[in-house]
């Protein structure tokens, strides 16, 4: 959806990328925040969670070891030392939005699969499923960043309904309530979805697919430049800044005639 080109080189090119600090982090905080809740629920505090920051990060080195490039050039550690800060005050700050030691998730890091009629498989993870006694659920996810205004929250919602309509699909039960916690600004943006509202967003990724199928087949993948290319690992390989795609690896066929 924000750049056709950019989805080429990730998913049919795995074209590598650099690691990002803010990626990385935001791996780390949402360790801190999974696991968590495996402490009884008063020895859930802010400062046990500050804690637990420095260990997940060396967790996660263990399994990525590449991301040991992050701080090559650091060897005094400041850097680090400074990066881990910013994980902590961000752990701290979920604090002042949720209170852990009220909450017992149904679920975390949930993995879920469905099948949609027409055959288009979706997939994915949710931060945090938290199940009420009445059986209504509520699907929450993390952000590290800061909450968009109000004129892109559609753009930001749209990841929760995707979770939403799988869980539906899954569950036979619309979930009661969608919420973003960013704690890169301290906001919570909720959203409460109903059918209609899934039905559209069914709609819309069998539409998505269809342009991906097209495109795969024609080879056709067109940027879309916006601010965010400035960010981007691959635009040595981008016609939108002098560079050149990879030798398309799939086989295409004519696009049709009118």
């Amino acid at each position: 959806m924000q750049c056709p080109l950019l989805y080429r080189f990730r998913v049919i090119d795995r074209l590598p990328e650099k690691p990002s600090p803010a990626a990385t982090r935001g791996t780390v905080v949402h360790a801190v925040l999974e696991r968590l809740f495996d402490a009884p629920a008063a020895a859930r505090t802010a400062a046990g969670a500050r804690a637990m920051v420095p260990g997940e990060w060396e967790r996660l080195l263990a399994k990525r070891p590449e991301l040991a490039e992050l701080f090559a050039d650091d060897p005094g550690g400041e850097r680090l030392a400074a990066w881990l800060a910013e994980a902590e005050a961000l752990v701290e700050r979920w604090f002042s939005l949720e209170d852990p030691q009220r909450l017992e998730p149904a679920d975390r890091e949930l993995y879920v699969e469905t099948e949609l009629e027409s055959g288009l498989r979706l997939r994915g993870f949710i931060d945090r499923v938290d199940v009420a006694p009445t059986g209504e659920v509520r699907i929450v996810d993390y952000k590290t960043g800061k909450a968009p205004r109000p004129e892109f929250a559609e753009g930001a919602l749209f990841q929760m309904k995707f979770y939403a309509l799988v869980v539906w699909r899954l569950r036979g039960v619309v979930p009661r309530r969608l919420q973003l916690v960013y704690l890169g600004s301290g906001d919570v943006l909720t959203y409460d979805p109903g059918e209609a509202d899934l039905r559209a967003v069914e709609r819309k990724l069998l539409a998505l697919w269809e342009a991906i199928r097209l495109a795969t087949e024609t080879g056709d993948w067109r940027p879309r430049p916006t601010k965010l290319c400035g960010w981007c690992d691959h635009r040595a390989h981008c016609p939108e800044f002098g560079g050149t795609p990879p030798v398309y690896p799939l086989a295409v066929r004519a696009a049709d005639g009118p």
